[in-house]
């Protein structure tokens, strides 16, 4: 079990191009996190394609063969020895449709995580999932959420009581919503004595400009690092399982 943990959460940016343009990217920023030390790097909802629910009518717009369609991806986190959590839309070998994030782990195949808590028109789209997937990095115990789930102070709980020592999430915040954002991550954060881990969409989007702020918060609910703005970024930090003995107790 690790005493620390170097995260990093990117600030992305999708291509409209799709699934196919914005691999290249993710492995670019990849690097990017691994030139930090990062031991786990998270982005944005859907960030294979953009939050843009209209596109998901264009069959090229879902994975439904991670290991196939994320080699690449999956190629780039065996060569660094690094931990990916992208967004997708992903259809299960059962035709079940998921708005997840997809974990690329060194020597395994794709996770497939999906969002508990839908949200709007999503609902037309996908399947809820049915809780918060926790995953093991260096014995540290991370709960994977995506945006509303983090609205629902249920999600965190579920997974405190997992034992998760970092909520990570994978959002998109736009202008407007600055307050929302640190109130969600703080409040989620203190109440349940982790870390947690916002990954933000950059620049536009469908719902409107990003609010940028990706970055961290500790155990007591204080925001521990940030983006410097609302663009692409990424965003590393470094955490002391001390820190979380310290408040657990």
């Amino acid at each position: 079990m690790s005493a620390e943990l170097t995260v990093a959460a990117v600030q992305y940016e999708s291509s409209q191009g799709g699934i196919s343009a914005n691999i290249a990217a993710h492995v670019r920023a990849l690097e990017d996190a691994d030139g930090h030390g990062a031991r786990i790097a998270v982005f944005p909802e859907l960030s294979l394609i953009g939050y843009d629910l209209s596109r998901l009518d264009d069959d090229a717009c879902w994975l439904t063969n991670p290991s196939v369609e994320l080699a690449e991806v999956q190629a780039a986190c065996e060569d660094m020895g690094i931990v990916a959590v992208v967004g997708a839309a992903v259809r299960e070998p059962d035709g079940t449709p998921r708005l997840a994030s997809v974990l690329l782990r060194p020597g395994t195949i794709p996770l497939i995580a999906p969002k508990t808590h839908l949200h709007g028109d999503e609902q037309h789209y996908f399947e809820p999932g049915k809780g918060p997937t926790l995953v093991d990095v260096d014995g540290w115990s991370i709960a994977l959420a995506v945006c509303f789930d983090v609205a629902k102070p249920t999600h965190a709980a579920e997974a405190a009581e997992a034992g998760a020592d970092l909520y990570a999430a994978s959002a998109v915040y736009v202008v407007g919503e600055e307050r929302r954002l640190d109130l969600h991550f703080g409040a989620r954060a203190m109440d349940s004595r982790f870390f947690a881990l916002l990954a933000n969409a950059a620049g536009r989007t469908s719902l409107g400009p990003s609010c940028g702020g990706s970055g961290v918060w500790g155990p007591d609910g204080h925001r521990m690092t940030h983006s410097r703005g609302t663009g692409p970024e990424v965003v590393s930090a470094l955490l002391f399982r001390s820190a979380l003995d310290r408040y657990r107790r």
